[in-house]
C-alpha cells in the first residue's frame, strides 16, 4: 500500500512550486529528504548568491527530520534547513531566559566570553551586552577542513561558557539563555555597516547612555569601524 505525501514550499523571491511522492508500506524516505535539501540549495544557489530567505511549510506529513551534524550545516526549528555560506558576515541576536537584567559583573563575564574566540573560530565585528540581551555581529573562520565554523557550535560554546559564569556571579543554577537565537546573514558591506550602526546605537535607543563609545559593555573591531570610531579595548 503506497501513502501520498505533498509538501508546499513558498519562497519570498521565487515562485511557490509542490513536491510530491509516495511511500510503500515497510520503506523509509531518506533519498526524499536528500531531494528536498537539493532543491533548496537549487533556490539558494539561484538568489545570486544571497543566503537563503526563510521557508515557509504549509503541509508535510513525513517522518521526523534526522538529527544533523554541527560540522557543515544548521536547521531552525519550525523551518527548513539553512546552509551557512563561507566568508559571509553574520548578525546574531540571543536574549535573556527572564527579564531580570544582568548586573554589570554578569555583563562585564558575557562581554569576556564573546571575545573569548575572537580569531579562534570567528573574526568578531562587534558585541554589545544589554540588560537582557546580547547583539554579536561576527564572520565565522575556517576549521581545520576548510569548513566555517557551524553557527550552532560557536552559540553552543558561547552561550554555554557564560551561562557557567553568570551563574557562578548570582550563585544561582539552570538555563541563563533562551534557547534559540535569531541570525541573520549579511549581503553586503553596507549591509555590515547598517548592523553595526544598529548595534552601536542600541544602548543610546535604549536610554542607558548618551554615546555609543560610553556604553562599558560594546566592543567594535577597529578595523571594521574605522580608525576615528572609538574602541573598547580589552
Amino acid at each position: 500500500m503506497a501513502h501520498h505525501f505533498e509538501l508546499f514550499i513558498r519562497h519570498r523571491q521565487r515562485p511557490q512550486f509542490t513536491v510530491r511522492w509516495r511511500v510503500w508500506d515497510g520503506h523509509s524516505c531518506p533519498p526524499l529528504l536528500m531531494f528536498l535539501e537539493s532543491q533548496l540549495r537549487k533556490i539558494k544557489d539561484r538568489g545570486d548568491g544571497q543566503e537563503c530567505p526563510s521557508h515557509t511549510t504549509d503541509s508535510l506529513e513525513s517522518n521526523p527530520m534526522p538529527n544533523r551534524s554541527l560540522d557543515r550545516k544548521y536547521e531552525y526549528r519550525r523551518k527548513l534547513p539553512h546552509y551557512q555560506k563561507a566568508g559571509r558576515a553574520l548578525f546574531v541576536t540571543f536574549c535573556k531566559g527572564n527579564r531580570d537584567p544582568f548586573s554589570p559583573e554578569a555583563r562585564d563575564a558575557v562581554l569576556r566570553h564573546c571575545l573569548h574566540d575572537h580569531g579562534r573560530r570567528f573574526q568578531l565585528h562587534a558585541a554589545v551586552v544589554m540588560p537582557d540581551h546580547v547583539h554579536l555581529l561576527f564572520t565565522p573562520l575556517l576549521d581545520e577542513k576548510g569548513w566555517p565554523y557551524a553557527l550552532p557550535l560557536i552559540l553552543k560554546l558561547l552561550k554555554g561558557t557564560s551561562a557557567r559564569s553568570v551563574n557562578k556571579l548570582t550563585g544561582s543554577c539552570g538555563p541563563v539563555w533562551q534557547e534559540e537565537s535569531l541570525d541573520h546573514v549579511l549581503r553586503s558591506q553596507e549591509s555590515l555597516e547598517e548592523k553595526l550602526e544598529y548595534l552601536r546605537q542600541n544602548p543610546v535607543r535604549r536610554g542607558l547612555t548618551n554615546k555609543p563609545e560610553d556604553y562599558p559593555w560594546l566592543w567594535v573591531e577597529q578595523a571594521t569601524c574605522g580608525a576615528d570610531t572609538p574602541v573598547r579595548r580589552t
